[in-house]
């Protein structure tokens, strides 16, 4: 199995930038999907971010496409989100999430405890 641990989460203002990172443990995902989600209070958990197998497939929301990047480092087995011109719509607890290839589209195996992101307005 995975086991799947946020950091790098943090208040910011307005503006300003972050990077997350998500790290691994147990079985390496070089061959896994891996996403980023958030969940905001009083909000269902959703989809910010996904990079494929090798990388060179990014997917993006539409409110954070041309401000968040997600990258992968297969070798640490690590993804990372970097987040810039942050918005106060951006507060929320992030989590990382990685799907096998055997696992059906849309679901994923392993999930992360998340990681604070508080963007002051």
């Amino acid at each position: 199995q995975v086991q799947l641990v946020e950091s790098g989460g943090g208040l910011v203002q307005t503006g300003g930038s972050l990077r997350l990172s998500c790290a691994g443990s147990g079985r390496t995902f070089g061959s896994y999907t891996m996403a980023w989600f958030r969940q905001a209070p009083g909000k269902k958990r959703e989809f910010v971010a996904r990079i494929g197998w090798s990388g060179g497939i990014t997917i993006y929301a539409d409110s954070v496409k041309g401000r968040f990047t997600i990258s992968r480092d297969n070798a640490k087995n690590a993804v990372y989100l970097q987040m810039n011109s942050l918005a106060p719509g951006d507060t929320a607890v992030y989590y990382c999430a990685a799907r096998a290839t055997s696992t059906a589209a849309g679901q994923y195996d392993y999930w992360g405890q998340g990681t604070q992101v508080t963007v002051s307005s």
